[in-house]
């Protein structure tokens, strides 16, 4: 695929796997290395129209701001590949736990194919529920979709609760639909919430406040927005490539900050 068409693919895709869209975007960047004006503008525009991304914020300002863009997408898109998020969170999973999932967590649902021992009950969200189903039994993994009427009845058949971030910020996650939900009927019900944070997740807190401000869409009901933020105060541990630890000692960002980002493009 040309450069520019993977970045057009970039910009319209949704619902894709956030791993897959930002490697297509750094590869599509790297195109531009003897141009870092270039590479600013498709970078503004990719974050214009994907801003509930986090590792793109994560690509694009190490991208923006490295002396070598060829050097910098590959290190990146290894770094991508090389995540242990998955594999940590299958290796810290109680044995034999039930845990309760909404919608189609990417890194979670790659994750617990690992674990054969392991009983899913996801949260039907926006139809998804039997498709990640589907996926998970194809693994042998014993799985089941609920209605999301019926969180109660989830939480309290689950050992743990497992949501995933598309960013987190200094004290908010930006998370799936139906995973705020999840996470405060478990805190009413004492059952943990990992919160899962996969690699450039965690984004400085001048592009966490872009972010918030960017998916605000004041003319739409907050019932139709496609992202949910959840504070922290409602997760217990946070799992990342590192493995485990209090969401007191969420581990910071590690990119640059890069002001240009910020700027919006029509």
């Amino acid at each position: 695929m040309h450069p520019m068409e993977q970045l057009r693919y970039v910009a319209r895709a949704s619902g894709a796997d956030a791993g897959m869209l930002v490697q297509e975007a750094a590869s599509a960047l790297s195109v531009f290395d003897r141009d870092p004006a270039a590479i600013v503008t498709a970078a503004r525009r990719l974050l214009t129209r994907q801003p509930a991304v986090g590792p793109l914020w994560w690509m694009c300002a190490r991208m923006v701001t490295a002396a070598d863009a060829r050097a910098e997408s590959r290190a990146l898109i290894d770094e991508l590949r090389a995540d242990r998020t998955g594999r940590e969170l299958a290796h810290g999973l109680p044995d034999g736990a039930t845990v309760a999932i909404a919608g189609w967590p990417d890194i979670t649902v790659g994750a617990l194919p690992r674990r054969g021992d392991v009983r899913v009950l996801v949260a039907d969200v926006e139809g998804q529920g039997p498709s990640v189903v589907r996926r998970l039994e194809r693994a042998d993994i014993d799985a089941e979709d609920v209605d999301p009427a019926r969180l109660a009845g989830i939480v309290e058949d689950s050992h743990l609760v497992l949501i995933e971030a598309a960013a987190v910020g200094a004290a908010a996650a930006l998370v799936d639909v139906g995973s705020v939900g999840l996470a405060a009927t478990a805190k009413a019900m004492g059952t943990p919430v990992w919160l899962v944070v996969g690699t450039g997740r965690r984004v400085l807190e001048q592009y966490w406040q872009a972010i918030v401000e960017r998916i605000d869409e004041p003319e739409l009901p907050g019932f139709l927005a496609a992202n949910e933020i959840v504070g922290l105060g409602l997760v217990d541990r946070v799992v990342t490539g590192s493995g485990f630890a209090p969401v007191s000692d969420l581990p910071p960002a590690e990119m640059p900050f890069a002001p240009e980002l910020l700027v919006e493009l029509s």
